[in-house]
């Protein structure tokens, strides 16, 4: 092992020493502050012992900040919605973040109050988001009924648009376990949180895309704005449509431009991959009664909006209704209903520019620890 000594030796220079040990020169200036002016490099560890306790210090109070920080913007979020003023969509990431322990709610963590710390991971890119994120619809009622269909393992899937972003969502080691420090689970144990059990993870580009379409339409409903499937509707024997049909499913969900084009490299976009593969051919009736009359032609499923479903052909789902918490956001028809959103989104975006900067500090003293430590110990290698 080096002495600390040696940066002293006219034999050496510093570069030259720097080079020959291997030490980053912020590490060696680190290191020169601790180190003795005399030959034999003896180090200061009463003062060395102050300051490892003052990083320590520094770090915990640094947490503590953050804590509260995330207290204030969960605060801010639930006054809001007791003020009616909370989107949809953020009733939902704070449902998905009760879910604490999920692949999900880890995600949703990181990108809502560690965005920058996500930002730098590449793989964060290819995820499209949570199922439950990548769709609304136009009534309480509907949102119910969809996400109880699919369940809470699917509404919570990760979307990816490439087998790569499932790749890096997930790493093993040559005994095949699992890599607790890579990919997601090392996304978690950043954050002090630990993934439970399996998770969905979904590729959009692997999903098969092929309903049996109206002939001569090119697919999709014509002018359409939301690209709806041009699907066959089902007909009884006496060729008619049965009484009460409103829709398939995967047509009744609406979404954001950026999902309906191009998602994938051959030009499909979200409804007719992944909500196609979700709800395939799922029909839609207005009453249990005209659902339970159109079995004939139901192939893959139905609901009706006073509660009734049919997971599949002879599979018949009974009882009272879940109380569904991670649900598609509905579309307000009361766009004055969200008058205050702006100051209470721009008081919410203040508080996570802190906790950006917070962050910072944080990896700042960590490094800072980690360094003193290893002087400490008398580890001279960065």
């Amino acid at each position: 092992m080096s002495h600390v000594g040696e940066l002293g030796s006219p034999r050496l220079s510093v570069i030259d020493w720097a080079s020959k040990n291997h030490v980053d020169f912020e590490f060696l200036l680190f290191i020169w502050d601790y180190a003795s002016q005399n030959y034999h490099g003896s180090v200061n560890f009463e003062s060395l012992r102050k300051d490892i306790k003052r990083h320590e210090d520094n770090l915990k109070f640094l947490k503590s900040q953050a804590n509260h920080l995330d207290e204030y913007i969960l605060d801010l979020q639930g006054a809001a919605n007791e003020n009616g003023a909370l989107h949809p969509e953020d009733k939902l990431i704070e449902q998905i973040l009760h879910q604490e322990r999920s692949a999900a709610g880890i995600l949703c963590k990181v990108k809502s109050y560690h965005a920058m710390q996500a930002s730098n991971l590449s793989w964060t890119k290819d995820v499209l988001g949570i199922v439950a994120t990548l769709a609304r619809v136009d009534n309480d009622n509907l949102s119910r009924l969809l996400s109880e269909y699919l369940g809470l393992e699917t509404m919570l899937g990760i979307v990816c648009k490439t087998f790569d972003g499932i790749k890096a969502l997930e790493k093993y080691d040559r005994e095949g376990k699992i890599n607790s420090i890579a990919g997601l689970h090392g996304l978690g144990s950043s954050i002090g949180r630990k993934i439970d059990g399996r998770f969905t993870a979904i590729c959009v580009e692997d999903l098969r895309h092929k309903p049996h379409l109206l002939p001569n339409t090119g697919g999709f409903m014509a002018n359409d704005p939301q690209k709806k499937l041009a699907l066959l509707k089902p007909k009884l024997l006496n060729g008619k449509c049965p009484s009460g049909f409103i829709d398939f499913a995967v047509n009744m969900v609406i979404l954001d431009d950026r999902n309906l084009f191009c998602v994938t490299a051959s030009g499909h976009g979200l409804r007719e991959t992944l909500f196609y593969n979700l709800f395939s051919y799922l029909q839609v009736y207005n009453t249990r009664t005209d659902m339970l009359s159109a079995l004939p032609c139901i192939t893959h499923g139905a609901l009706s909006l006073d509660g009734g479903m049919i997971k599949k052909n002879g599979l018949f789902v009974l009882g009272s209704r879940e109380n569904f918490e991670v649900k598609f956001p509905v579309i307000s028809s009361r766009p004055d209903l969200f008058s205050n959103y702006s100051q209470i989104e721009d008081g919410i975006r203040k508080l996570r520019w802190q906790q950006h900067h917070i962050e910072q500090d944080m990896l700042r003293e960590q490094q800072l620890l980690d360094k003193a430590r290893a002087v400490s110990s008398g580890k001279l290698q960065a």
